[in-house]
């Protein structure tokens, strides 16, 4: 039971999150944020059950499409009529090449219906994940103006500078819950690699584990600061 994620469990941990965040900071945004990667999870969930099962219809179409046009060709060739009088070098070389044109053709087409499932299950596995991928800046954008630095380097505060008004401490579980969800959305993205076998997805997800990883060592450079401060003390 533990060797494969749990796509509800997931979910579950988001909507605690969703509600952690909501109970300490009811006026912040990022408990929407959050209640929006919950809305995304569950669809990330849905699709990557469509994508794990096997698409028996579009199989049995693409083997009945490509079983009639073998069956065409067999029949097109049984119907040629061969003729050894008058029969030049260059009339058998043009015959050769409508025969290869006619081979390369269908070969293509074989490709295309049999690659079509594939194809169709990485464009909903790269919809989800750039959907994913677009949440991770989000939280990025809320995490970006947290800086802990602005009170112990001090500096004349200017008009356009953003509003510090967290102690310490809440400062430190805004940047964790930060942190917690681009953890979480690593974790939904891993379940379309685990639904896929398609490199391309497989990369994709990596990619996704890479940008949340990096995100939030930064996020936790700023949470090593917070803990050195004063926990009542206010400063972004």
């Amino acid at each position: 039971m533990f060797r494969t994620l749990n796509a509800e469990q997931i979910i579950a941990t988001l909507e605690a999150l969703r509600r952690r965040i909501a109970e300490r900071f009811p006026d912040a945004s990022l408990a929407r944020v959050c209640a929006e990667l919950i809305s995304v999870a569950g669809e990330s969930r849905a699709r990557t059950a469509s994508i794990a099962r096997p698409a028996y219809g579009l199989r049995a179409a693409t083997g009945a499409v490509v079983a009639g046009g073998l069956a065409l060709l067999g029949l097109g060739a049984g119907l040629l009529e061969v003729k050894r009088e008058g029969t030049n070098v260059y009339g058998i070389l043009q015959g050769i090449e409508s025969g290869f044109n006619i081979v390369l053709l269908m070969g293509a087409a074989v490709f295309f219906l049999v690659t079509l499932e594939t194809r169709l299950k990485r464009r909903a596995a790269m919809h989800g994940l750039h959907e994913l991928r677009s949440i991770v800046h989000v939280i990025d954008m809320h995490q970006l103006t947290k800086d802990p630095t602005a009170l112990t380097e001090g500096g004349r505060a200017t008009e356009s500078s953003p509003r510090r008004a967290m102690s310490a401490y809440d400062l430190g579980r805004y940047l964790d819950y930060c942190s917690e969800m681009l953890s979480l959305i690593a974790k939904v993205a891993a379940l379309y690699a685990q639904s896929s076998k398609d490199p391309i997805v497989v990369d994709a997800v990596s990619d996704i584990g890479q940008i949340t990883t990096n995100l939030s060592n930064k996020i936790w450079q700023k949470i090593t600061l917070v803990q050195r401060l004063p926990p009542d003390i206010v400063t972004a």
